[in-house]
């Protein structure tokens, strides 16, 4: 099967692409605006197929539209703190797009920039690719940057991004993208069930920046290391100020492995996906931004708070400035690469 490509509108001008590739039962729509997945189309237990990410009809809503919907963020995804790190001896300032802190990159991270496109029919995979000029949004180095969708017959989506710089630098890439298995525009996922594998989480102080301690999840409502609904203590103002999840967890085994991250299941609809990866943490936030900033997706589907799940395989939040984090660097001669796999599969089949 071919790549279908059709035109998504523009954004200042710039024409946006759209690609659609197909395996199986499994559609996927990637835009060339954020690098974003925008529609993924899977079927239930009983053959029916459903969107299940959230998304937008027109570019200018993933522009306008806060929480990076289906996009991946970089150069550094999730928050530094105070705007700066210090590399080498040398102190670099950011742009504090979330004040007094960085986030996703800043003001024109890698998740407002249109990429490059080049299919690759038999794969059923699509690279994009995006240059980041030295000084871009205050980081040192030109980076290369690339992500790699492809759809496997298993039916699964693989999700690779990888980098390159010419001078010593920090990145963390992530995908951003929101899951809702009974289908986007069904409303809110707290009876959805969630397992992520990890025994410890980063907690956050003030503009949610990591304190520095792993704190064991034992008895806290960020226990899910066994399948429990999404909403079982979501509501829980004391652990869960927003009454809902914007947390990294610490994932269980070795860094560098490819390992199991989570897994999600609809009871209703009985879709389930697993998400698999090679990175230390994975961001669990439930689209709170939504309940003072409703949007109007897809189809006229109104999201809502809780419309949807994000996890976001990712190195810890402001890793550049706790040694004790994994290292968030990359020099000249190496290559980033950060893997995503996500099987998908019908519940109790």
């Amino acid at each position: 099967m071919s790549i279908r490509k059709t035109a998504f509108g523009a954004i200042d001008g710039k024409p946006v692409e759209a690609y659609e590739i197909e395996a199986g039962a499994i559609r996927a729509t990637i835009i060339t605006y954020a690098a974003a997945l925008s529609r993924l189309i899977v079927p239930d237990a009983e053959g029916r197929p459903a969107d299940i990410v959230l998304g937008y009809d027109d570019p200018a809503d993933y522009v306008h539209n806060r929480g990076s919907a289906g996009a991946v963020c970089g150069r550094y995804a999730n928050r530094i703190a105070d705007a700066r790190f210090t590399l080498d001896g040398e102190t670099y300032t950011l742009s504090a797009n979330e004040p007094p802190n960085h986030l996703h990159g800043g003001f024109s991270g890698f998740s407002k920039r249109i990429w490059q496109a080049e299919p690759d029919s038999a794969r059923k995979a699509l690279r994009l690719t995006l240059a980041s000029p030295h000084g871009d949004e205050g980081y040192p180095g030109a980076v290369a940057a690339s992500v790699t969708y492809r759809l496997a017959e298993d039916p699964a989506l693989e999700i690779v991004m990888e980098a390159a710089t010419d001078r010593p630098t920090v990145v963390n890439m992530a995908y951003h993208g929101y899951w809702n298995l009974a289908g986007h525009g069904s409303g809110s996922i707290r009876d959805q069930h969630l397992l992520i594998n990890a025994d410890r989480y980063t907690p956050v102080g003030p503009g949610k920046i990591p304190t520095g301690e792993l704190a064991g999840v034992a008895g806290t409502a960020f226990d899910f290391r066994q399948l429990r609904p999404i909403g079982a203590t979501i509501d829980d103002a004391g652990q869960l100020p927003e009454t809902g999840y914007d947390h990294n967890f610490c994932l269980n085994a070795g860094e560098g492995a490819l390992r199991l991250a989570a897994r999600a299941v609809d009871p209703a609809s009985r879709r389930g996906l697993e998400i698999w990866t090679n990175q230390p943490g994975v961001q669990f936030y439930t689209a709170n931004h939504f309940a003072t900033a409703p949007a109007a997706g897809k189809g006229g589907a109104v999201y809502r708070k809780h419309a949807g799940f994000a996890l976001e395989t990712q190195n810890f939040p402001n890793a550049p400035n706790v040694p004790r984090f994994p290292s968030a660097v990359l020099r000249p001669g190496e290559i980033y690469r950060h893997v995503m796999r996500i099987p998908f599969f019908i519940a109790g089949a």
